[in-house]
């Protein structure tokens, strides 16, 4: 009775700063962007599922519940989900997941499994973390490190701003800021653990061209009914996205490609568009040079 009470008293004040924070006029404001009722009564749901020796935290938009100690869990909030949603809302998204997406930040290997399979009814095919929009929900084995969380955040804005994204640009930049860092503000991509085996495709000439990457639908570049060729597609979207950026290309590209989706559902026009390059096999052979004078510091 004692840790309901506190529970509830936890989150009647949320929602009371929440609602003190909401416009209270018809003029434009930076307010929340979920309502305090929705809010109430979603953490009211939370709180009758959540397990004995996990805490809470409200960073917006999420919800980031954890099974480490509560500091830690709010580290992790502030420290990486707030520090993550600041810089992709700045240059990407205007609008947040819809409803509420929960982030569970499971302390292990053990715990990710047992939750995963006794809250979801999940068994993880990977053992970093996933995001579920089925359940709105990110599940993370947060032992693994912040990449992934990152990575996974990226998900539910796509789709709350881009939902015809295909997979390549949706895994692509997700991917990119797997591991990533912090310039005058904004969120940029760092060369990663996916660069080794993609030069060596390139060096040994068994790269996918760009016009059949971008046209892969979102079954084949998860790989279908065999899936040998999945882990290419997220190393060439991602290095893809990665050379855009670095060009300073890649925002430029992400807003036109959402707008112009309709007449250009896979992308490959606006990218020639932006690129510049009306032969998108010429600029292969330029962008992987480019690649293959990248290096991962490890």
């Amino acid at each position: 009775m004692g840790n309901t009470f506190l529970a509830l008293t936890a989150i009647l004040l949320l929602v009371a700063t929440i609602r003190a924070a909401e416009p209270t006029s018809s003029h434009p404001t930076n307010g929340p962007s979920v309502s305090s009722t929705d809010l109430t009564n979603h953490l009211k749901q939370l709180q009758a599922r959540m397990p004995r020796g996990f805490t809470w935290t409200w960073q917006p938009p999420f919800v980031v519940l954890g099974d480490e100690a509560p500091h830690i869990v709010r580290q992790h909030a502030t420290n990486t989900v707030k520090w993550a949603v600041d810089r992709l809302k700045r240059d990407y998204f205007k609008r947040d997941p819809s409803p509420i997406v929960d982030i569970w930040l499971f302390k292990d290997k053990a715990s990710y499994e047992k939750w995963a399979r006794e809250l979801f009814a999940d068994t993880p095919t990977t053992p970093y973390g996933y995001y579920s929009p089925r359940h709105n929900a990110l599940l993370m084995n947060i032992s693994t490190g912040g990449g992934t969380l990152v990575h996974e955040i990226v998900h539910p804005f796509v789709r709350a701003n881009f939902p015809s994204c295909p997979a390549w640009f949706n895994e692509g930049l997700a991917s990119l800021y797997e591991q990533s860092g912090s310039k005058a503000g904004r969120i940029v991509g760092y060369p990663n653990w996916r660069l080794p085996a993609l030069q060596e495709a390139i060096r040994t000439g068994h790269t996918l061209p760009f016009e059949k990457l971008l046209a892969l639908s979102d079954d084949e570049f998860y790989g279908g009914s065999d899936n040998r060729n999945y882990s290419q597609h997220y190393a060439l979207a991602r290095y893809l996205c990665y050379y855009l950026q670095e060009q300073g290309l890649l925002v430029k590209f992400y807003h036109a490609f959402a707008s112009g989706a309709k007449d250009d559902p896979t992308g490959v026009k606006t990218l020639k568009k932006v690129l510049g390059e009306s032969d998108l096999e010429a600029f292969r052979r330029k962008w992987e040079k480019f690649v293959s004078g990248l290096r991962w510091a490890q």
